[in-house]
């Protein structure tokens, strides 16, 4: 801890949080991981109007926690970590319950970010806080759109004091 090492992991379905992210880790000088489910949503499991499909079953039952097929080794090395995702019934998918539970981010600072098709966060921040220890630095989250720019990027990072 104290090299300031920067980490940004996200999920992303569309492609659209993938976009951010990447442009995020140019912006802040940081690696870039994509949280993998262990199974990949097709158009059917993301379709929020059938109450059947994946995302909604996932989606209204708290305790779950889709697997993720891959992990970052060295995750101890990272100081500040972002987190991406699309917003999903107004919060964040599951998934990003699964990954925040995966790794120990004890005095890390965690930076959530998010793409939407015009929700906002909801109580995404107040529901991700918890899941992280005490001790870690908690940024409040920030929703990327598709024209976000790598300059305004780099004054958000700037003002974030990290």
């Amino acid at each position: 801890m104290g090299n300031n090492k920067k980490l940004v992991a996200y999920f992303s379905c569309s492609g659209v949080t993938a976009k951010a992210a990447s442009m995020l880790a140019r912006a802040a000088g940081a690696d870039l991981f994509e949280i993998r489910p262990e199974r990949n949503y097709t158009s059917a499991d993301l379709n929020w109007r059938d109450k059947g499909s994946r995302s909604s079953l996932e989606m209204n039952d708290e305790r779950c926690r889709p697997a993720i097929s891959n992990r970052i080794e060295n995750f101890s090395e990272y100081d500040v970590v972002f987190v991406g995702f699309p917003i999903w019934w107004y919060v964040a998918p599951r998934i990003i319950e699964t990954f925040l539970e995966s790794y120990d981010f004890s005095g890390k600072t965690v930076i959530p970010f998010f793409t939407s098709g015009g929700s906002g966060a909801g109580k995404t921040d107040s529901v991700l806080h918890r899941l992280c220890p005490p001790t870690v630095n908690w940024k409040p989250s920030r929703r990327l759109d598709a024209t976000v720019t790598e300059s305004e990027l780099k004054s958000w990072i700037d003002s974030l004091g990290i």
